[in-house]
């Protein structure tokens, strides 16, 4: 980490962010008739510095998301070696040829999105003899320059990676169309959840996590409420 990031004066307050986005959540799960320990924060902690993690770690939460491998190789072995219990999401897409590498670092990949990754995944699976949750990406928007599995296809592919490959398939999650109301790809991906007997739905993120916690988000993605703005690449 840099001296700047490695600064307390540098810092946000983040126990207190991420006090106040657990409460924010609280209320939303109230709101809608619901458990607020049904939903799991997973603060996302991509392109922020080691410090910032660890200040959240020391603030008593314990679920992260980061959206590169790289990032969370060079980043989260360290803090799991002192704070073991961590769980660490993969959030963002994911290459085939870094499949081995995800298995070994992740509890849970959020971005399973293509048949040619479901295969990798498995092999690696089988290969390491470790099993991290997948949760299938969905392109609610059907946008092509995003990665996800269509709506019309999901069930299909779902059945596949379960039945054919026996990944260990327990949910699905979305990113919604930045230019649409979210509240009916939510919707959707809920009711994709519920048809396939899948417990996890992960959605939602800093600007719309309470409307996805009131249509059924197990998991919500939260970053820059938590750790402020990312830094701008240099």
């Amino acid at each position: 980490m840099t001296q700047t990031e490695s600064s307390p004066d540098a810092l946000p307050d983040i126990a207190a962010n991420l006090a106040a986005v657990k409460r924010t959540i609280a209320d939303a799960a109230r709101e809608a008739g619901r458990d607020p320990a049904s939903v799991t924060l997973v603060a996302v902690a991509k392109t922020h510095g080691a410090a910032r993690a660890e200040a959240a770690l020391l603030a008593g939460h314990r679920v992260f998301g980061e959206n590169r491998v790289q990032e969370a190789q060079a980043k989260w072995p360290a803090l799991r070696a002192r704070c073991p219990d961590l769980e660490l999401h993969l959030i963002g897409a994911l290459q085939s040829n870094k499949a081995a590498e995800a298995v070994a670092l992740f509890d849970v990949i959020e971005s399973l999105d293509r048949p040619k990754l479901a295969g990798a995944l498995a092999r690696e699976m089988e290969r390491q003899g470790r099993r991290p949750a997948c949760l299938v990406q969905v392109n609610t928007g059907e946008e092509p320059q995003k990665a996800g599995i269509a709506p019309p296809e999901v069930d299909a592919f779902i059945d596949h990676c379960r039945d054919d490959l026996g990944l260990p398939v327990t949910g699905v999650m979305c990113i919604p169309p930045a230019d649409e109301e979210p509240a009916p790809h939510f919707a959707l991906l809920r009711e994709i959840a519920r048809r396939n007997g899948l417990a996890v739905v992960s959605m939602g993120m800093s600007g719309d996590y309470e409307t996805a916690v009131h249509l059924g988000a197990t998991h919500v993605r939260v970053g820059t409420a938590i750790f402020g703005e990312r830094p701008r690449p240099r």
